[in-house]
């Protein structure tokens, strides 16, 4: 599963051939949750409010990469990695 960004210990990957609804994967301290692209986790859990917190700042700034990734990964191309929080 391609990594497309990593911050503050926290790890975003995407899969290729994913099913919708659009989401992706973060791992933080080796706890594992699926997020939509509003923020709301689909599965799983961070078990950490700030890393959550994170993730979903993290998406309101980059929404428009991300939904260009969802539909490079549908089209079975090449993942482009995603600027961090900084």
């Amino acid at each position: 599963m391609p990594e497309i960004c990593r911050f503050f210990g926290i790890i975003i990957r995407m899969f290729f051939d994913e099913h919708d609804p659009p989401h992706f994967h973060a791992e933080y301290q080796g706890n594992k949750a699926v997020f939509d692209f509003t923020g709301n986790i689909m599965k799983g859990s961070l078990h950490s409010k700030t890393a959550t917190r994170l993730v979903r700042e993290w998406i309101d700034l980059r929404l428009n990469k991300l939904e260009e990734d969802w539909e490079l990964a549908r089209a079975g191309k090449e993942i482009k990695k995603i600027a961090p929080l900084e």
